[in-house]
């Protein structure tokens, strides 16, 4: 069966709709915008199946990718039953990409997708094209391959009766020459893929501004009734320009990546006051604040703010933490006894303090990762239903205006 996007409302170029049709008997649906469920090796990190249902606003669809699953091909081909079944997520719709988001792929990778069994894959295609180093030539014939490989791909499934029902998301590929993604745009549309994958954004070091340009141009010449999606860009400054260029799907990388940091996401997006239209996350006793970790709180810390936390920290890579997220490996927090997040109903922040991960961070207990991912998956999904309320309610441009004044 295959699945069908819904448009109900454009905001600029920003889409709100229902992607329908998923699963074996097509009774599942994805919300637009919107995320998948990040997972390493089919599972999601740090969770079992059981910790899992603990969490709000959980993905319908999980993203599985070929890089983790690789070392295991051998074991799913003599399983047979799928890696879904293999993993515990029967129920789930599964999607799988040729790159982990997060960890880089050696070049030329890929292995066999059919062992797995999955709803949607991505078609092999050579993403690896750089601004430095690769020539117009290079960018081209990057592009000739990818179309190359799908065509090869629906063959394959025009002949294989187990295929037929499978979802082909076409890769959009081209580095950063516009010329070339626009081609290779408008050749993928050609063909009966179920989506696109705007590929290789994450590895292409180039501006904002021509990032954000190249993929509007390209999503301007995508059809409209078929989702877009994007790796690898997951704070969410970066996820509200994609959205207002077209972007309908992201990946959950970012909050595992937090995760691994030893961080909590922290930042506030609930635009409306009132707990019931925020979707019923915003405590009725609470004003509508900002929750990222303000300089007055930093100050007033025992440790006498961020100098001496970074002498007392050399082992906090703080290149990477972003201001939308509090790194509880710091001293300061010590003794801090409030939950991760003001207001968060996630089963960390409903019973434990910033105090007790930072004892468990401390003491390198596996449960501190546990309880972590537990509470930056419950936020990012939120987020995402906060940026569907938003365009819903015509007050996009709020929520943008929220998430860039917590921005440092």
């Amino acid at each position: 069966m295959m699945m069908k996007l819904t448009i109900s409302k454009v905001t600029s170029r920003a889409r709100l709709g229902v992607v329908t049709s998923l699963g074996q008997n097509g009774e599942k649906k994805l919300e637009v915008p919107g995320c998948l469920l990040y997972t390493k090796t089919a599972s999601p990190p740090h969770l079992t199946h059981d910790t899992l249902q603990t969490i709000e606003g959980v993905p319908p669809v999980a993203h599985v990718t070929l890089a983790t699953l690789a070392e295991h091909q051998e074991v799913l081909e003599e399983y047979k039953e799928g890696v879904g079944k293999f993993a515990g997520l029967s129920d789930t719709v599964l999607y799988c990409s040729v790159n982990d988001p997060v960890t880089p792929s050696p070049s030329g990778y890929n292995t066999n997708k059919k062992a797995l069994k999955v709803d949607w894959f991505q078609c092999l295609s050579d993403g690896e094209v750089m601004p430095q180093g690769f020539t117009r030539k290079r960018a081209k014939k990057s592009v000739d391959r990818s179309l190359g490989y799908l065509d090869e791909c629906l063959q394959l499934l025009a002949e294989n009766e187990d295929l037929k029902q499978k979802v082909v998301i076409g890769a959009i590929e081209g580095g950063d020459l516009l010329e070339e993604r626009l081609r290779s745009a408008r050749e993928t549309s050609k063909r009966p893929v179920g989506g696109f994958l705007l590929d290789g954004f994450q590895e292409i070091s180039m501006s904002r501004e021509t990032k954000l340009q190249i993929i509007s141009s390209v999503t301007a010449e995508l059809p409209e009734d078929k989702p877009r999606l994007i790796h690898g860009v997951g704070r969410p400054d970066e996820v509200l320009d994609c959205i207002e260029c077209g972007v309908d799907l992201f990946d959950s990388s970012f909050p595992y990546e937090v995760t691994e940091r030893g961080c909590a996401l922290s930042f506030d997006h609930h635009f409306q006051p009132d707990p019931e239209t925020a979707g019923g996350h915003q405590s009725p006793d609470r004003a509508p604040v900002s929750y990222v970790l303000d300089k007055d709180e930093i100050d007033n810390d025992d440790r006498n703010g961020e100098e001496e936390i970074k002498k007392e920290d050399p082992e906090i890579d703080r290149s990477k933490i972003t201001s939308y997220e509090i790194c509880l490996k710091e001293e300061r927090f010590r003794e801090d006894f409030r939950p991760l997040l003001p207001g968060c109903t996630c089963y960390c922040c409903r019973n434990h303090t910033r105090a007790y991960v930072h004892h468990l961070l401390a003491s390198k207990e596996l449960l501190a990762g546990i309880l972590l991912m537990i509470h930056n998956f419950q936020q990012y999904f939120s987020f995402f239903r906060s940026v569907r309320e938003a365009l819903r309610d015509g007050k996009l441009e709020v929520l943008k205006q929220m998430i860039r004044r917590q921005t440092s």
